[in-house]
């Protein structure tokens, strides 16, 4: 029998054993390792994009819209959608929450009572529709879609649509990927491109931008003291504009106050990034080791908010799933009875025709088995003499 013949027969007739596999050991797993690893002491983690008003808190979690009340407690879901919802943004009066949602297969711009209710699509087009937050009189929503551009890649703009609906409607600047327009509606701070990666840190390259501020009647730009750091997600507060920067090595809050032009490092994290911030209501709320922190932008305090978010959520709760097409670095063994593979971190033996599939490494880590690993065990095993009848 041929080693080809052999492997032939593995993919024929062993993939009722890999379903029950990995439904029993790795679906099963991931629901008490993602419970176990959310539901902490400090509450639930993963919580994204916050945003504040006088009396909540809204963000994402598990792909839907979550608000609390902004001293904590257990969180109530607000969308209810098995797509993608995201962005959360409240109004200026608190009543209305902003965002954007996949209902109809495309993400567009959203718009729900901040009570809860059924979600009003405001956007149309097939591009993708970001939500940054509102107009200061609260009648329209701004977005960033790269809609109507003709670069070759699409370069994002500023976009607003009434909150009652309506036409679509540029603003006057040409480029905008993430931006705030401040409380009075004079100027906006803004993000000029999007990055390929967010997520790299102390990136240093040309994607690397200042935040801009700019006066919307007279169009007269400035921006805060910048060399090369990769600063995002500007939001208002008064006169002052709050943003992210790793200028310190990790991504902080930083302040820059546009009247005396101070800027100054607000927070000093020196573990996790912060990833995203808002404002409202006097506050600033940002998003740092999965938890939603509360900013007190006049004395620069910030603390934990603890909050508890809990659902039925099926992407947790195990199931059957075919997943033969995970596997990876496959080997067979001398005789071509069994086939070692990777797969999810794990180290597996399976066998061509008969017998039981069994874990060499049952070590329950996620994503930590390389492909050097792999080919170690199979020179081991070859220069051993494997044995069919062993582990």
């Amino acid at each position: 029998m041929s080693h080809r013949t052999s492997a032939e027969k593995f993919v024929r007739r062993s993939s009722f054993l890999l379903i029950a596999l990995f439904a029993v050991a790795v679906l099963s797993f991931k629901t008490i390792h993602h419970t176990a690893q959310a539901q902490t002491a400090g509450g639930t983690r993963l919580l994204r994009t916050p945003t504040v008003s006088a009396t909540q808190i809204a963000f994402a979690y598990a792909q839907n819209i979550w608000t609390v009340p902004r001293a904590g407690g257990m969180a109530r879901r607000i969308t209810s959608f098995p797509g993608q919802t995201s962005n959360p943004h409240f109004s200026p009066d608190g009543k209305w929450i902003a965002f954007s949602g996949e209902y109809a297969g495309n993400l567009d711009v959203y718009v729900v009572p901040a009570d809860g209710g059924e979600p009003k699509r405001l956007t149309w087009h097939p591009g993708a529709d970001t939500v940054q937050g509102w107009t200061a009189d609260g009648r329209s929503i701004m977005f960033s879609s790269t809609r109507a551009t003709w670069s070759p890649s699409g370069a994002p703009r500023f976009w607003t649509v009434p909150v009652e609906g309506g036409v679509e409607e540029p603003m006057a600047l040409p480029r905008g990927f993430q931006g705030k327009i401040s409380a009075d509606g004079s100027h906006i701070a803004y993000r000029m491109n999007n990055s390929w990666d967010d997520e790299r840190r102390n990136y240093r390259g040309g994607q690397n931008r200042p935040i801009w501020i700019v006066d919307l009647k007279s169009y007269d730009l400035v921006s805060p003291p910048w060399t090369d750091s990769k600063d995002i997600d500007p939001v208002w507060s008064g006169d002052s504009v709050f943003f992210i920067s790793d200028r310190d090595g990790v991504e902080n809050v930083w302040s820059y106050e546009t009247k005396s032009r101070k800027l100054a490092q607000v927070t000093k994290f020196t573990d996790y990034d912060v990833k995203t911030i808002d404002s409202g209501a006097g506050a600033i709320v940002f998003e740092q080791a999965g938890y939603i922190h509360e900013l007190d932008p006049k004395t620069g305090r910030e603390h934990v908010v603890n909050i508890t978010a809990t659902g039925d959520f099926p992407w947790m709760m195990a199931r059957w799933e075919d997943v033969t097409n995970r596997l990876t670095n496959m080997d067979l063994s001398p005789t071509g009875k069994r086939i070692v593979v990777e797969a999810r971190g794990e180290i597996f033996t399976i066998p061509a025709e008969k017998g039981d599939v069994r874990n060499l490494t049952n070590s329950r880590k996620m994503d930590f088995i390389l492909q050097r690993s792999l080919r170690r065990i199979s020179s081991l095993h070859r220069s051993a003499g494997w044995s069919d009848s062993t582990t």
